[in-house]
């Protein structure tokens, strides 16, 4: 392990984790997530540390452009928090910096992959998803899917995509 003036480089662990494009962590675009760091910290000097997440967007082989995310994503904790219908559809590398304060020459990363996957439709026939219909004598019943179905991950339905 590297040491400087009586500290050592952070050792950083990331929850959930998954150290490949392959095995990136699914998660639905309508969904909330967390990326949830321990770092363990070794320095006589100063345990005061600088925190960086970085969004990059990868495609199937590597990883290259970084995402600038919305205000609303603090990227100076040690836990991530990503609001659902913030990221588009895709995978992205989650990456964790730390730095030393007291010895900026001490750096570590962490990384992990997720990927964004579309949220199912949510079919209605009625209005409000009601489950059993109950209909009179000489009553009309309209089932309209098109009008009172639901995309989690959008602000509105587009009925016309199959």
């Amino acid at each position: 392990m590297y040491s400087i003036s009586g500290c050592f480089a952070p050792i950083i662990t990331l929850i959930p984790s998954a150290l490949s494009l392959t095995t990136s962590i699914q998660f639905l675009r309508s969904q909330d997530f967390s990326i949830v760091s321990n770092i363990e910290l070794n320095c006589n000097t100063s345990l005061l540390t600088n925190i960086k997440w970085t969004i990059t967007n990868c495609n199937i082989s590597t990883c290259s452009s970084q995402v600038q995310v919305d205000q609303s994503v603090i990227t100076t904790l040690s836990e991530l928090f990503i609001a659902a219908k913030t990221l588009a559809y895709g995978t992205y590398e989650l990456k964790l910096t730390v730095t030393m304060s007291a010895v900026p020459n001490l750096t570590s990363s962490a990384w992990t992959y997720v990927k964004i996957t579309a949220s199912s439709i949510q079919a209605n026939l009625l209005q409000f998803g009601t489950s059993m219909i109950t209909q009179g004598y000489q009553q009309n019943l309209a089932l309209d899917p098109g009008t009172f179905s639901v995309d989690p991950d959008a602000a509105t339905f587009n009925a016309s995509v199959s």
